[in-house]
């Protein structure tokens, strides 16, 4: 079967109304039906509990909770590196931007400036840079953190659809991660500037900022903006800023420069917070 057949049943879904069904199912404090549920989707997807900084499934009073779980001190080292990866999960697919294009999947490519939504000013930054997107799968660690330190300058909800954002579903849906809804988060570093964009997709109930708290929802649908003054959210590399309640992918645009990205790092491969992304 085609992936584009694949995924026909996704444009038909009520992809919204799901969403919002898995949030309140996702958010509610229900005692041991919470309780089984999380034991069913640790057998499920071989969730390594052994690594989290609470072990005991039973202490968690919501999935999300469970869902946004935190980790063993120990457990990501980071490494010694100009870019440190920011997630735990797979690589899509990683290089440098073509002019304003970025690699979907083979044969399909999107801009930059539909990715920011609609902002050509501000993809014009990265024109000459380098992209990354990774995927988070259900099993995986779902908080995200700073590959770099940086000053945050912007954050910009984009609203859009709600496909999943799995492998068949990259290859099969065009221009996918400009099309889903979204949350763009613009710094300033060292190196330049580089953002972080926080794909939502089905089933995903809301992404989070360390700074603002759940964003979405609510999902009106026009785009809203933050800005913050130089100083006014300042993150260090290896800190949290954001996490998804249920999974989604994080696409990262890197600024214009010599980059090389760990000569292990290739589509599809595993990734874990901590490891070295690019020198």
């Amino acid at each position: 079967m085609s992936d584009r057949l694949a995924v026909l049943p996704q444009y038909l879904l009520p992809k919204q109304a799901m969403t919002w069904l898995a949030g309140r199912i996702a958010g509610a404090e229900a005692g041991a039906w919470t309780t089984w549920l999380i034991q069913w989707f640790v057998r499920r997807y071989g969730v390594n509990m052994a690594e989290a900084a609470e072990p005991d499934i039973t202490r968690y009073v919501s999935f999300n909770a469970f869902f946004t779980r935190a980790l063993k001190p120990d457990a990501r080292p980071l490494a010694d590196a100009r870019w440190m990866c920011p997630v735990d999960g797979a690589i899509s697919q990683i290089g440098p931007l073509a002019g304003e294009r970025l690699v979907q999947a083979k044969g399909h490519h999107y801009t930059a400036t539909a990715l920011v939504g609609g902002d050509s000013a501000l993809a014009r930054e990265f024109h000459g840079g380098h992209f990354a997107t990774l995927y988070l799968s259900p099993r995986d660690y779902h908080r995200i953190h700073m590959p770099a330190a940086g000053s945050l300058r912007r954050m910009i909800h984009v609203p859009g659809e709600l496909f999943s954002v799995n492998p068949t579903t990259a290859r099969g849906v065009p221009g996918l991660f400009a099309r889903n809804e979204r949350v763009v988060c613009v710094f300033d570093g060292e190196q330049g500037g580089f953002a972080m964009v926080l794909v939502g997709a089905t089933i995903v109930g809301s992404m989070a900022t360390t700074w603002h708290g759940v964003v979405n929802p609510p999902r009106p649908r026009d785009l809203r903006e933050w800005a913050y003054a130089p100083g006014e959210v300042d993150l260090q590399r290896g800190q949290e800023m954001g996490r998804f309640l249920l999974g989604s992918t994080v696409v990262m645009l890197l600024p214009p420069g010599l980059l090389q990205f760990n000569p292990r790092w290739a589509p599809g491969g595993a990734i874990r917070m901590g490891e070295a992304m690019a020198y």
